[in-house]
């Protein structure tokens, strides 16, 4: 059986199963040809090319098979055709077959429009896109890399066959694919087939399963499929017919490509044309929403149809955001995609919009401004705060969505129809039908437009749905209780699975489960107890149930509705306290008796309800949903807040819902003028500003209802009325909310929401029990601007609308978590209340990543809680902390702190028992929390048992500032805590402590810091903890991040370690790293990737080095070795990195996008590399495919790293020019290397981070990597690093280290300079010339010139200036001289970390050197500097010159406070006689100290060699102070770190030699 279709005056459309034969017989009839030539790809080709060589033997036939994929849609393959039909002769009389699906049809169309000026083609497409879509209507085309079908033609094929049995091989998603195309072209024309298409889903699904047969008559499934495809042909086949050339009707075709066409623009290939297309058909029919002109429940239907045939309607599908391109879907790069549209212009965009199912507004695009489309697009939402300008405002809310769901479930286990009119059109119903349908439990249809469900019940006889099918709820908890007792009355072998999304997954079903299976149902948790997924196994005997329902009604409601389809009668007992919602247990009883069912309450003063069985009858024949009176507070609330009228119907005294209460019982107290009867509620606001504060109210009968009341009662300004007042309030504007602790167990912990999202707006709150307290305070009081986190939630969302219609620039995000009950919300406020809404996109927001290193004084300075076992070191880490994070740092031991509020731990365990001492200790952290004190500037260690309690893990996981968790080995902390009798026992083991906690501290901290450096005996530090504690918490702080400079135009490296265990690589660190500025991590390559072992290897390198870390795991699709298929593992491990504080972590672009967007989100200082590596020698870099992946890096990346393989040099200049490309103010800084020899032009022209190799290290991490040495020798050869000298300016300096020292140092590097003596007695015109020439570097400058030098230099730094000496001259870039000093930095340097706690330091002498000295220990933190010389006037003259706390002193006046440091700037000869060495005053700190002596020779002074003789002192020569002043010189000169081994080794070799020792 043939079908035919006319288009432009011709029935040149054939339709049928297994046409082959057909085609050929009609080709030979009516197209005869020198040749045949067929064009295919390798996928169809190898399924159906045999079958047409076969028809066309004994003609000419020729094939040519292609690769598949949208990449062969271009010039090239065009032509690479063309050459070959030429090449065999090919000529006009040609006729061309396109066999496949959209891209075949498009290429070939186009190569028969313009091969010999135009020869005869046919479209045999063999996708169900390609049959409806672009096969019918002439348009042909090709890609480029500016974007898709910018070039081709309109041509006519001569005949289009649709042979549907081709479809039997196609892959579902491709069948889904061309649905998209179905549904949309019965939308804007045909209203009867998209209602067939709504009910007959499953029949089209089993129609592409079945096989036909040649010559057999063709199943109903397939007549059906036949039908649909040409009434869908048909249509396009009109349009085209009425306007071929696109000048108005056929723009209707284009519904949801507008916006579709965009998206796939982004998504493409990973994500189909008919799904982009899907997304685009819901955002324009929201635009028609928005618009007025196209109701919810015609936008409700597309959107279920649409889910139906397994295809996306939103921008925040799982297949959509799991993409790392999705991140790219942008408002504003969507909006320019779609400007590339001829069709539209300037600020608007042509679409095509619906006003209802079948009938499109215009018959052409209408013009639509970006600000609508904006809007659509957002996903946020913000309130323009004002007066509703549609008030007095008359409106009714959406149909109820608990009467909704209950409606749903009673009318499919009827016997008969029912009609539902006023059902709610959401998500939840959706849900809700959609398992329904799964269950076989009921088949729905549509009439009067979409405002009739028609409801065919099953009677109860529901279905297991097919083995491996899910019946997923999202995050709808009525469905999910309904349904999971309902599961129960499926029948057949196996079990049904209900699950949800991770939210739903957390909400408990609990008391339910148990109460089933303790009536004989078989129901199993999949994964956590309590809570969904549930595997539900055929069974319900009924008989009698006991049910704990002080947690959630549903739980009642659920059993009492599917009851009466039990085995028995069912005689319903709830037992466990309280039960909570009773008005919603009563809605439940009394719809049931609507539909024929009485349940009866012997005894009204038990909670015991009977149920017959025997199922349900027939059904009332209409059933109208009343309004929804949760969702009608929103409404009467803005009226209320904004001092407005609005009128409600729907929603009265007489309705079944508790909420309906709302107005009488709450705003009416609030001072509003409320009128109610028993179907309509009209509420007029006060004044703006003149809310009452409720006082006490308990609103356990509309539950939902208080997150409406919470926002009134925050800008409640007047107090309660007389009765309502609290006696207890704190604040005489309290509310006082009771009766809802089960709100924290709905779509979130609405209670937690509420308080923390009115914090944002100053607004303060106190949780209790079972509510919460609100105090309120005046509108102009709250804070502007704040963005509020909706948590998916739409009662949260709607809510703090409320708010937004007062307070300016509130944006609420998640907006579409509105369409679970009022999905036309944000329509409905701007065009029926009159309070303008605007689209936020947050991606725009929040995208790009700060490459700041900076941060709010606030952020600095929050307080950071340090958590960890007994005997982990947090006491000791927390004191090195606070000490290296500054004097203005406290530490406090929150163990001190409770002793001093009451009395001793033991005592009060003791007296009082563990839980009221751990009650007491998180009362002390949330008063260390809020407390103004300890806020900011502490580092506060708490005690082990701190996780212990589920209220105490709370605080710390919601603490907005740094929480570390110390770890430290199990077997030392047992040791320890073993000999530790300071605190009451356990009473369990501890290492069984120690393993129950351990999962609390990794959940409750943000960073963990690994005390590998106490010892287990000892608490002392050796010098790698300190330097480690100081690098760790100046990191994760913010007060001094470990991060390389990337500003510039500095060039920078990495040290990419191999090693499987860092062991080795340790003594050799310093060797290994030189001239590097960072040190990587290859994860990948560690011997294990276990957590306890990475743990471990980052500790050892921490030991060794302070470099920031550049922590990576490298998959084996980007070159590495860690698994593809493990992305979460992968993601895990990367978390571990940013905990540990690795300052960059490395994040492949392949990454799951919720992953990494929450790693993003968490990084705090640490910054990340977006990574992409192409192996394959095909990236080209002025190709789209590297912009790409450049634009999705640069999304969420601080720095972009992009590697590709070079083939020849040029590959790596077409680098250089895309990087210089994508490079400016405010982008990320790009690291793009080409990998290979024929790439290391790359390596060594790249300045951000390049990945570097040592000849020490025992493989390279990739093919081509250089050392540091050899890139600089490189970019000297290029002329990029000219030679430079150096000099020492003094005299005499024959004797001089330091070219010994500069020297050693620009060899170790590979640099080009050199470094030599300029001795002269004065500041000549030796020296200026010196200074003149080009070739000049930079100088060190030494006695007697340090202040003539200044006169010459361009500027000083303030350094030099308080010191009033200058010891090191640099050149900058642009030419001029700077003066600096580094001698005190030396002097800082050998002096390490300074001692705790107040000190004081001593320098002897009072000349040039001495100022340096001062300034060194004022810049260590010494409260005070004692200044001694044997001439006291010297002595006197400097302290006086360099200001508070120096002080001039004789020896003995330092009894009064011993030095801590001391640093002599005394010749040697100077001190062998000198008196004060014999003074016990020098050295009577008790705990000893550091001594610093600044001369040269000999090694040991005598002052050096008495030091050495006290106890606790530590001397330091002043060899290695010059050392230390010249590795600060080094890196001044060269922006490198000094290789400091080699030089020191290389300096102190030459110096022992010099000095004969």
């Amino acid at each position: 059986m043939v079908e035919r279709v006319s288009i432009l005056g011709k029935d040149s459309i054939h339709l049928g199963f297994r046409l082959v034969t057909h085609i050929r017989d009609t080709l030979l009839k009516t197209q005869p040809a020198s040749c045949y030539v067929l064009v295919t790809d390798t996928n169809v080709g190898a399924l159906y090319l045999d079958d047409f060589k076969r028809a066309f033997a004994g003609v000419r036939f020729l094939s040519y098979v292609l690769q598949p994929g949208e990449g062969s849609k271009s010039r090239e393959t065009k032509a690479e055709v063309e050459d070959w039909l030429l090449a065999q002769a090919c000529t006009r009389d040609t006729v061309m077959l396109a066999l496949g699906g959209g891209v075949i049809g498009d290429l070939v169309g186009f190569i028969a429009a313009t091969f010999m000026r135009g020869v005869r083609f046919v479209q045999i497409p063999t996708t169900l896109l390609a049959m409806v879509d672009s096969s019918v209507g002439g348009k042909t085309a090709i890609d480029t890399p500016h974007g898709k079908n910018l070039i081709g033609a309109f041509w006519q094929p001569e005949y289009v066959f649709i042979d549907l049995a081709f479809l039997e091989s196609l892959p579902p998603r491709e069948f889904s694919n061309g649905m998209a195309e179905v549904v949309k072209t019965a939308a804007i024309w045909d209203e009867d087939e998209f209602a067939a298409l709504e009910a007959r889903s499953a029949e089209l699904y089993a129609a592409i399963q079945s096989k036909s047969t040649p010559g057999a008559p063709i199943s109903a499934a397939q007549k059906l499929l036949l039908h649909v495809v040409k009434a869908s042909v048909g249509v396009k086949a009109h349009i085209v017919t009425v306007d071929e050339r696109e000048t108005g009707l056929r723009n209707l075709v284009n519904f949801g490509h507008s916006i579709g066409h965009a998206i796939e623009a982004v998504l493409t290939p990973a994500v189909l044309h008919g799904e982009c297309v899907s997304v685009g058909i819901i955002l324009e029919a929201e635009l028609a929403r928005q618009r007025g002109i196209l109701s919810q429940v015609a936008v409700g239907r597309l959107t279920r149809v649409l889910k139906a045939y397994g295809l996306p309607v939103s921008l925040s599908d799982p297949r959509i955001t799991a993409l790392p391109a999705s991140r790219q879907l942008t408002v504003d790069r969507l909006l320019d995609i779609m400007r590339v549209d001829k069709k539209n212009k300037g600020d608007e965009k042509r679409i095509v919009l619906l006003s209802r199912i079948g009938k499109t507004f215009e018959e052409r695009a209408t013009p639509v401004p970006d600000a609508q489309i904006r809007k659509v697009l957002s996903a946020a939402a913000k309130v323009v705060s004002g007066s509703p300008a549609k008030s007095p405002v008359r409106l009714a809310t959406p149909g109820s969505k608990s009467i909704s769901n209950r409606a749903l479930l009673l009318a499919a286990l009827s016997r008969g129809t029912c009609r539902l009119t006023n059902l709610l059109h959401s998500d939840d119903t959706q849900v809700m039908m959609g398992a329904l349908a799964d269950l076989r439990g009921a088949r729905f249809e549509w009439e009067d437009g979409g405002d009739t469900l028609v409801v065919h019940g099953g009677g109860g006889a529901l279905a297991v749905p097919p083995a491996g099918k899910e019946i997923y709820l999202g995050n709808a908890g009525t469905a999910a209780r309904f349904l999971t007792t309902v599961c129960t009355l499926a029948r057949g072998a196996g079990e049904t699975r209900i699950t949800g999304n991770a939210r739903m997954k957390q909400r408990p079903v609990g008391p339910l489960v148990d109460a089933l299976r303790a009536a004989g149902s078989s129901l199993e948790y999949l994964e956590g107890a309590g809570c969904l997924p549930l595997r539900i196994a055929p069974g319900f005997a009924g008989g009698h149930i006991k049910l704990a329902a002080s947690v959630s009604s549903q739980y009642v409601s659920s059993v009492l509705l599917s009851a009466p389809c039990a085995a028995q009668p069912v005689t319903l007992e709830l037992v466990g306290g309280q039960v909570i919602s009773q008005p919603y247990i009563d809605m439940t009883i009394a719809m049931m008796r609507s539909f024929g069912v009485t349940v009866t309450r012997p005894d009204p003063a038990r909670h015991v309800y009977e149920i017959p069985n025997g199922g349900y009858g027939v059904p009332p024949e209409k059933y109208e949903i009343e309004s929804d009176a949760s969702s009608a507070t929103y409404p009467l609330a803005i009226a209320a807040i904004t001092g407005t009228t609005c009128t409600l119907s729907g929603i009265g005294s007489a309705s079944l819902q508790g909420d309906a209460g709302f107005a009488k019982g709450v705003l009416e107290p609030m001072g509003c003028s409320v009128k109610q009867g028993a179907s309509e509620t009209t509420v007029t606001g006060p004044p703006k500003g003149e809310l009452r504060a409720l006082g006490l109210v308990d609103m356990e009968p509309m539950t939902d209802a208080f997150l409406t009341a919470c926002v009134l009662a925050a800008v409640a300004t007047r107090p309660p009325l007389p009765g309502r007042e609290l006696s207890d309030a704190p604040n005489p504007l309290t509310t006082r909310i009771i009766g809802i602790a089960n709100q924290r167990v709905k779509e979130c912990n609405r209670i937690r929401a509420m308080i923390d999202e009115l914090a944002k707006f100053g607004v303060e709150t106190k949780e209790l029990d079972d509510g919460l307290e609100i105090y309120g305070k005046p509108i102009h009081e709250l804070k502007p601007g704040v963005s509020v986190r909706c948590y998916d939630d739409h009662r949260v969302a709607m809510a703090f609308s409320v708010l937004g219609a007062v307070v300016e620039d509130a944006v609420l995000e998640e907006k579409r978590c509105v369409e679970k009950t009022w999905p036309n919300w944000w329509d409905d406020l701007e065009n029926k209340i009159g309070l303008k809404v605007e689209g936020v996109d947050l991606q725009a927001t929040h995208a790009g990543p700060s490459n700041s290193t900076s941060e709010t004084a606030e952020v600095k300075e929050k307080s950071v809680f340090v958590i960890g076992m007994r005997g982990a070191g947090k006491t000791h880490v927390g004191k090195l902390a606070a000490h290296a994070l500054g004097k203005d740092w406290t530490f406090a031991d929150a163990d001190v702190l409770f002793e001093q509020k009451h009395g001793s731990l033991p005592a009060f365990v003791a007296a009082h028992g563990w839980p009221a001492f751990r009650d007491a200790e998180t009362a002390l952290l949330k008063d260390l929390i809020t407390s103004p004190r300890y806020a900011t500037k502490h580092v506060l260690s708490l005690g082990g048992g701190i996780v212990e309690t589920p209220a105490a893990r709370e605080l710390l996981k919601k603490y907005d500032g740094p929480v570390v968790a110390v770890t430290r080995a199990a077997d030392a902390i047992v040791e320890f805590l073993e000999r530790d009798k300071t605190r009451p026992a356990y009473g369990e083991s501890i290492r069984g402590v120690f393993e129950r906690r351990q999962p609390w501290f990794a959940e409750c901290a943000k960073y963990e810091f690994v005390n590998d450096f106490v010892p287990q005996d000892e608490g002392r530090a050796t010098g790698a903890a300190t330097t480690e504690v100081a690098r760790f918490f100046g990191h994760v702080t913010g007060v001094a991040p470990n991060l390389v400079d990337l500003q510039d135009g500095r060039r920078s490296y990495f040290l990419s370690l191999t090693y499987p265990d860092v062991r080795p690589a340790l003594p050799i660190i310093d060797g290994l790293t030189t001239g590097a500025d960072a040190v990587e991590l290859r994860v990948d390559l560690l011997a294990s990737t276990d957590h306890a072992y990475v743990r471990e290897q980052v500790a050892l390198l921490r030991g060794a080095t302070s470099l920031p870390i550049v922590y990576t795991v490298r998959t084996k699709a980007q070159g590495g070795a860690f698994p593809d298929e493990k992305t979460k593992e992968a993601l895990d491990l990367i978390e571990l990195g940013r905990r540990l504080a690795c300052e960059y972590l490395d994040v492949e672009l392949s990454l799951p996008v919720a992953g990494v967007d929450t790693l993003v989100k968490n990084k705090g200082k640490s910054k990340v590399i977006a990574s992409w590596h192409d192996w394959s020698g095909k990236m080209r870099w002025d190709g789209p495919d590297v912009k790409a992946k450049y634009a999705l890096a640069a999304a969420f990346g601080d720095i972009v790293k992009i590697v590709g393989a070079a083939n020849s040099i040029q590959d790596n200049f077409a680098l250089r020019r895309f990087v210089d490309s994508v490079s400016g103010p405010g982008r990320p800084p790009v690291l793009a290397i080409n990998m290979g020899a024929a790439g290391q032009m790359s390596r060594i022209l790249n300045p951000v981070l390049s990945p570097v190799t040592h000849p020490l290290l025992p493989t390279r991490a990739a093919p081509g990597q250089l050392s540091v040495a050899q890139i600089q020798q490189a970019l000297h050869l290029l002329g990029l690093l000219p030679a430079r000298q150096f000099f020492l300016f003094g005299t005499p300096i024959s004797k001089s280290m330091s070219p010994t020292l500069h020297n050693t140092g620009f060899k170790e590097l590979g640099l080009p300079h050199t470094y030599g003596l300029l001795e002269t007695a004065e500041v000549d015109e030796t020296i200026r010339a010196a200074l003149k020439d080009n070739a000049f570097g930079g100088a060190s400058v030494t006695i007697p010139h340090k202040l003539a030098i200044i006169p010459l230099l361009d500027a000083v730094s303030p350094h030099a200036q308080a010191i009033g000496a200058v010891n090191t001259v640099i050149r900058q870039a642009d030419g001029s001289l700077y003066g600096d000093n580094t001698d005190w930095r030396g002097i800082v340097a050998c002096v390490g970390t300074p001692p705790q706690g107040e000190w004081t330091g001593c320098v002897l002498g009072a000349g040039g050197t001495a100022r340096a000295a001062v300034y060194a220990l004022k810049a260590l933190g010494a409260s005070r500097v004692w200044v001694v010389n044997r001439t006291r006037a010297n002595a006197d003259s400097l302290a006086a010159a360099l200001g508070p706390g120096v002080h001039a002193a004789n020896v003995a006046d330092l009894a009064s406070a011993p030095p801590a440091v001391i640093v002599s700037t005394v010749p040697a000869a100077g001190t062998e006689s000198a008196a004060w060495l014999k003074a016990r005053e020098l050295f009577a700190r008790a705990e000893g100290g550091v001594v610093v002596d600044m001369a040269y020779a000999p090694l040991e002074t005598p002052l050096l060699k008495l030091a050495k003789a006290q106890a606790g002192w530590r001397v330091v020569p002043g060899i290695e102070v010059l050392l230390e002043q010249g590795y600060c010189q080094f890196e001044l000169w060269t922006g490198r770190r000094a290789p400091k081994g080699v030089v020191r080794e290389t300096v102190l070799n030459a110096y022992k030699k010099q000095q004969g020792i």
